[in-house]
């Protein structure tokens, strides 16, 4: 059962990636990979790697991993907005649907402050604070 490689792989990096050739046409029947090109995805830059020049074959590969790699971030980045504005959504239908529950909110905000301000002592609370609430100098 043999399995068909790719003649390219990309290793994917923050801005782009880099490409490598694969070969496994060799004597001791390894998979060598030798570094072609580094590819900048966001200004669409390709350096060939050291002094080769890249072929029109290895121009048109990685062009057609570029698109749909630009494709591929897009649809992520729509996701991302898409997850946040329900997240949103959800939180704000939490908050108005506690509204009316006067004592929870009570509960809820003395929680929150407890280790922040005292509003019903006019101290502050924390390592910079005395107990009479004047701040040491």
């Amino acid at each position: 059962m043999t399995t068909e490689l790719p003649e390219y792989y990309f290793r994917i990096r923050d801005n782009g990636a880099f490409v490598f050739r694969i070969d496994t046409e060799n004597r001791q029947r390894r998979i060598e990979m030798d570094q072609i090109a580094t590819l900048n995805i966001k200004n669409g830059e390709v350096k060939p790697h050291g002094d080769g020049d890249l072929s029109d074959a290895d121009r048109a590969a990685i062009g057609d991993w570029m698109a749909t790699r630009k494709s591929a971030l897009a649809r992520r980045s729509a996701d991302s907005i898409e997850r946040t504005v329900e997240h949103l959504n959800l939180t704000a239908h939490w908050a108005q649907a506690r509204a009316n529950d006067a004592d929870r909110l009570r509960k809820y905000r003395r929680h929150c402050l407890s280790g922040f301000a005292r509003p019903w002592t006019g101290s502050i609370s924390g390592p910079n604070s005395r107990r009479n609430g004047s701040l040491r100098s």
